[in-house]
């Protein structure tokens, strides 16, 4: 897939790895930026984190019988996200004798400093230096143009849904945060309480990560308008048109992904996350501690807690600090409180994350 048609504006590549919300952050600024992109798509081996981080530039993690070819002409231009995809980065500028800049976003696991630009977060704990720059939330694809054709899609088909609808977004788990069926009944009673209150509606929806146990409860009987979608059954996906037509939004913080999207609405935000949460919903108590699930032992629980413990700081996560940024700019507010002093405000992380590329590429770009 290529974008753009100038053919004297730089050229980019897009490296896509198997995460959506990794790809969706280099899609949203290649096609922000508004020149030549290729998306170069890159799968890997089972032994790609031994070899990408033993050999630094290196395409050895790659699976080239499931992976574009990559070869000249070299692009002027590497996005990329994600861990996997950062050897393969650093080999193309590698292989275009330097001259291909590299911009990554997020946090990068080898130093920032063997890239161009790096466009991070405040959940990461990266030093300050000239080639960083942080934004507020990652970059994403919502547009008031695709707002608008969701509306046009959903409109009808919700039309039925009284006003002012909720839309409860949930995720799943992620590192050592566990997403369990006590605590989306938590979050699904708040979010009754907000309905019953207003006399509106419940739009319900979770997502590919989100544990069976979890989903099940989401989707319980409701006795009250609601439209729910269970992340892959048949049929069209209306998360954009929740995004449109919601009033409001209840979103788990483990997304930080799915939190840009909906403040991207410029419409209140309400945030879940229990190590970050400072209210006491009604029904807390109901809520099993995680080290008695057998959840808590697995292997990625057990690796995210070694990291955030004993990593090094530019390795750590720190969602609930990215969270309560934007409570305290009053872009959201957490579940249970006062709605959020201004959902609109905020920086355009998009504009100046494009400001800084471009500036990277020079005047001629």
């Amino acid at each position: 897939m290529e974008t753009g048609a100038d053919a004297d504006s730089p050229r980019v590549w897009m490296l896509l790895g198997h995460k959506t919300g990794d790809n969706a952050q280099v899609r949203s600024l290649a096609a922000a930026l508004g020149w030549p992109a290729q998306a170069r798509r890159c799968a890997y081996r089972a032994t790609e984190l031994l070899t990408n981080r033993l050999f630094g530039p290196t395409l050895a993690g790659l699976d080239p019988a499931k992976s574009d070819a990559l070869g000249p002409p070299w692009p002027d231009l590497v996005i990329s996200s994600g861990r996997r995809n950062e050897p393969v980065a650093r080999w193309i500028r590698q292989a275009s004798g330097g001259r291909c800049k590299l911009v990554h976003l997020g946090r990068p696991w080898s130093a920032p400093k063997n890239f161009d630009l790096v466009i991070t977060t405040p959940q990461y704990s990266l030093a300050p230096a000239d080639n960083v720059v942080q934004v507020a939330l990652p970059l994403h694809s919502i547009t008031p143009e695709k707002l608008r054709a969701a509306v046009r899609q959903w409109e009808a088909r919700l039309s039925d849904l009284p006003a002012p609808r909720t839309a409860v977004l949930i995720g799943g788990n992620s590192g050592s945060f566990l997403m369990t069926a006590d605590r989306v009944r938590q979050i699904r009673a708040a979010a009754q309480r907000l309905t019953v209150a207003s006399g509106g509606s419940l739009l319900l929806t979770d997502s590919a990560r989100t544990p069976a146990e979890a989903r099940d409860e989401l989707f319980a009987p409701l006795a009250i308008p609601h439209h729910g979608f269970r992340w892959g059954t048949a049929g069209d996906n209306p998360y954009l048109g929740y995004l449109a037509l919601a009033d409001q939004f209840i979103v788990t913080g483990d997304s930080v992904s799915m939190v840009a999207e909906a403040c991207a609405t410029a419409k209140p935000v309400y945030l879940y996350h229990p190590s970050a949460h400072p209210m006491r919903l009604p029904d807390a108590e109901a809520i099993r501690p995680d080290w008695q699930r057998p959840a808590w032992y697995g292997w990625r629980a057990l690796s995210h807690r070694l990291a955030m413990g004993w990593g090094p700081i530019r390795m750590r996560r720190d969602v609930p600090a990215l969270l309560q940024g934007l409570v305290d700019s009053g872009r959201a507010a957490w579940l249970g409180g006062a709605p959020p002093a201004s959902p609109g405000a905020g920086s355009d992380d998009l504009a100046v994350a494009v400001s800084r590329v471009r500036a990277l590429l020079g005047p001629s770009a």
